[in-house]
């Protein structure tokens, strides 16, 4: 942690307040590392002892997460590691200083934002069921996608295991002979689940990406490119899961006129 001003390390610690630190530093009571401080000096938090009186204080040090948005290519497996040799998403961020773990999965033949974290809670906060936070995926079918096909996905559809899906939201992006571009909210994450779910209804899934999670977009990141969240983003995140509560209302339509072209 960077170096910060002594009265503010003990007033952020609770110790006592800013004011009454530097009237503890000005009269000669606060040392650091066993030598007197004096007003304006800076200490580290992570590794500098303090004392007043004679009597040292205790420092606990707040741990400094990492949070990271990936954009993941396809061919690259959602795991840490992998038995087979083959490629990972931790081969896309080998040179983070931290123990990242996947903040749920893309399979491996699908791309797009994919976040990645240290912090276990907000990791299990994004991931729960409870959580609910919506994720924004663009998905190319083959052939054209009926109306009758997109009404039963979004209304909920049964799975090859047997379990129904909550509903989404389906808007469609191109439609056109032989594939149709469809833009999905989820609120749920089962295994392959578009997939699964186009499967069900006799339409083949050609291209799958996701480019939102809540309020986070993907944006202009490239293919193998990372970038640090925002604490604004992080904070959004958090809310969003929090609000949500795992509750997804979809509305079931296909709007008109349909699109000549991608937005």
């Amino acid at each position: 942690m960077a170096e910060q001003r002594i009265q503010k390390v003990l007033a952020d610690q609770g110790i006592c307040s800013r004011r009454e630190a530097e009237r503890l530093i000005a009269t000669g009571k606060v040392k650091v590392n066993g030598h007197p401080a004096g007003l304006g000096d800076k200490m580290d938090p992570d590794f500098d002892k303090v004392s007043i009186d004679g009597k040292t204080q205790r420092i606990v040090r707040k741990r400094q997460y990492t949070y990271i948005m990936l954009h993941k290519p396809r061919g690259f497996l959602t795991t840490r590691s992998d038995d087979r040799g083959r490629k990972t998403v931790m081969d896309l961020v080998a040179d983070v200083p931290a123990m990242l773990r996947p903040v749920g999965r893309l399979d491996k033949d699908s791309e797009g934002l994919l976040l990645l974290s240290d912090d276990g809670a907000f990791i299990n906060l994004l991931t729960h069921p409870s959580g609910g936070v919506g994720k924004l995926y663009r998905v190319t079918v083959n052939p054209r996608a009926t109306e009758e096909q997109i009404i039963a996905m979004s209304s909920g559809i049964v799975l090859d295991d047997g379990v129904k899906t909550q509903p989404c939201v389906i808007h469609v992006v191109t439609d056109e002979p032989g594939r149709t571009v469809l833009e999905i909210t989820l609120h749920e994450g089962r295994n392959r689940q578009i997939r699964r779910m186009c499967s069900a209804v006799g339409l083949q899934v050609v291209r799958l990406k996701r480019t939102a999670q809540g309020p986070v977009k993907l944006g202009m990141l490239q293919p193998g490119e990372y970038r640090e969240l925002k604490k604004s983003e992080v904070s959004a995140l958090r809310n969003a899961a929090q609000k949500s509560g795992g509750s997804a209302k979809a509305a079931p339509r296909r709007p008109g006129p349909l699109p000549t072209r991608e937005n």
